[in-house]
């Protein structure tokens, strides 16, 4: 992997369109007081050149260039106000876009107030829709950055004697999923039974903290032997309960009896409730969690596809999600904080498509990519060691955007009593 980062709202967008409209709108606060500043210096001056024997006593010529310099901030106050709105409409003219396409119907009244909307953003400047396509244009070819220079294996015998380069057949099956079999609709559901399952706890701990950086959060991923999940209950002084779960990825296996297996992967892909996802649930509920409790997820691939459908159809409040080369890309609430940590040359975060243009979930959720490594053999992109790394340099940003991540993480600090517990989850 590559040391750079990229830390957006949404995959064109940089910033919460909101958040750009209200740094516009405190710089164009400032022009006018700017303008009021270079009137006083010219009226100071004036006094002081028609004042007998002062003039003498202050430099006038720099204080004139003085104005004459305010003059341009207040210029170029106002450009940067200015532009920053135009940015903010084309960011929300990208934003309305994905949240359309995200719809399952497309004739309902939603539908139409975003149409409405998108046609209102495109008529006030002719360069709003020009710059979306710019952004747009990006986005794409940064999107699989090294995903087609995965597993080149030399010259073989199964083509014929040339290259065998199985990153293109990665980046094929990426393009395929930027159609949009990889983003998953709002409110989208599992149908059929993963079930029977068991969780059987092999772990209780206390006395432990919540995660203070991304970092420490994936690093809490269960270790007892054969435990896939953890999860940690939070008891607040009101005698409410939070839940923090860790969800482990698929898992090298060939019991039959494991629920987090390729089987699973395919079942939650396809729409179809896997193994794993009931085992996620009955390991929640296992840990005192009920139909309303507050939770937060950290999971790791087919996990995070458990993450996904946890918070768009379960009965529990997924506050905060935060996942790591997940195979899709989920539409979530606006009260949902959502952290995306995807590598451009993780393969099976590819099949997400290179998730959504737009951005979804709260303001303040965020997508974190890296760039890759153009000869990447056993495709180290997608383990969780490489991941850690990523938090750990989003940590060391100092991002201010972390700070609402930050805030949820530090209202657990309050809870009175905190246990975790590993769970092992089987077929049944």
């Amino acid at each position: 992997m590559s040391d750079g980062i990229d830390i957006t709202h949404g995959g064109a967008i940089a910033v919460d369109p909101e958040a750009l409209r209200a740094v516009a709108e405190a710089m164009g606060r400032i022009a006018p007081s700017l303008a009021d500043a270079a009137a006083a210096i010219r009226s100071a001056y004036g006094f002081i050149v028609g004042t007998p024997n002062l003039s003498g006593q202050v430099d006038t010529v720099s204080l004139w260039a003085s104005a004459a310099r305010v003059d341009v901030l207040h210029d170029e106050c106002g450009t940067a106000s200015s532009n920053t709105l135009l940015m903010a409409d084309v960011y929300e003219l990208v934003e309305l876009r994905a949240q359309l396409a995200a719809l399952a119907i497309q004739d309902t009244a939603q539908a139409f107030a975003l149409d409405a909307r998108i046609a209102q953003l495109e008529a006030s400047d002719p360069r709003v829709a020009e710059m979306e396509k710019w952004l747009l244009a990006g986005w794409k070819e940064k999107r699989f950055a090294g995903l087609g220079e995965q597993l080149y294996l030399g010259p073989s015998a199964l083509s014929g004697g040339s290259g065998l380069n199985l990153g293109g057949v990665f980046l094929l099956a990426a393009s395929i999923a930027a159609t949009g079999t990889g983003r998953l609709a709002p409110n989208a559901t599992l149908s059929g039974s993963g079930g029977p399952v068991s969780v059987t706890p092999v772990r209780t701990g206390a006395a432990i903290a919540p995660p203070t950086s991304l970092a420490e959060a994936f690093r809490r991923f269960p270790d007892a032997t054969g435990a896939q999940l953890k999860v940690e209950k939070y008891t607040m002084a009101d005698g409410t309960n939070r839940f923090v779960l860790y969800a482990k990825g698929t898992q090298s296996s060939l019991d039959p009896k494991e629920p987090f297996d390729l089987k699973s992967n395919l079942d939650l892909y396809t729409g179809r409730e896997s193994a794993s996802y009931a085992a996620t649930v009955e390991a929640l509920e296992a840990a005192g969690a009920q139909p309303g409790d507050e939770v937060h997820v950290y999971a790791h691939s087919q996990s995070a596809m458990n993450a996904a459908y946890l918070s768009s159809q379960s009965e529990f409040d997924v506050t905060v999600q935060v996942t790591a080369g997940s195979p899709v890309h989920p539409t979530v609430r606006e009260d949902q904080l959502l952290i995306e940590f995807r590598h451009t040359d993780d393969a099976v975060s590819s099949l997400a498509g290179g998730g959504s243009p737009g951005g979804t979930g709260s303001p303040d959720s965020l997508v974190v990519t890296r760039d890759g490594d153009p000869f990447d053999v056993l495709l180290p992109a997608h383990l969780m060691k490489s991941y850690i790394e990523t938090a750990e340099m989003v940590g060391e940003s100092g991002d201010v955007r972390l700070d609402a991540w930050l805030d949820k993480a530090r209202e657990l600090n309050e809870a009175v009593a905190i246990e975790s517990t590993d769970y092992v989850a089987r077929r049944e």
